[in-house]
């Protein structure tokens, strides 16, 4: 008889209190790339937050949970919620989508923030053409589609080009 494919059992979400998010060490995003924090901060702003930020609850000495969640992955996202909280945009108790790992996992946070940065996949530029296409089918002009996605309008001109 054929044995059965395990079941895969993804973490839990939750929605946790700003105020109860703290930046993790085990982050392994050290260095600024891309986007800006504060461009990142317009963009919520926006429209939302679009990726919940990865946690585990913070432990005691004896293994008690605190109330507290570390972020390995999730840094900007979260500098982003930060600043708008700090603008008085954002209610320091607003509830952040999170997926919770269990903080008992054989899974390193470290192994956690290097996969989330290591497995995305920019897009291509053909991509941005036909995304840039429909918004502008949509009634959006140039310099919108430029605002919203913080490029120059000539590099949304060079895009519909292609």
């Amino acid at each position: 008889m054929a044995k059965s494919a395990s079941k895969i059992t993804l973490s839990a979400s939750k929605d946790i209190p700003f105020d109860k998010l703290l930046l993790s060490q085990s982050n392994v995003r050290r260095i600024k790339a891309g986007v800006s924090v504060e461009e990142l901060a317009e963009d919520i702003a926006r429209r939302g937050l679009l990726q919940g930020l990865s946690v585990r609850a913070m432990l005691n000495d004896d293994g008690t949970e605190t109330g507290m969640y570390e972020i390995p992955a999730g840094r900007r996202r979260f500098q982003a919620l930060a600043l708008l909280v700090k603008q008085k945009r954002l209610a320091k108790t607003t509830p952040i989508p999170c997926i919770l790992r269990d903080a008992a996992s054989d899974i390193l946070a470290e192994d956690d923030s290097l996969a989330e940065n290591m497995q995305r996949v920019a897009l291509h530029p053909l991509d941005q053409f036909r995304a840039f296409v429909a918004l502008r089918e949509k009634g959006q002009g140039d310099e919108a589609i430029a605002a919203a996605f913080f490029v120059t309008p000539p590099v949304v001109k060079q895009r519909l080009k292609l």
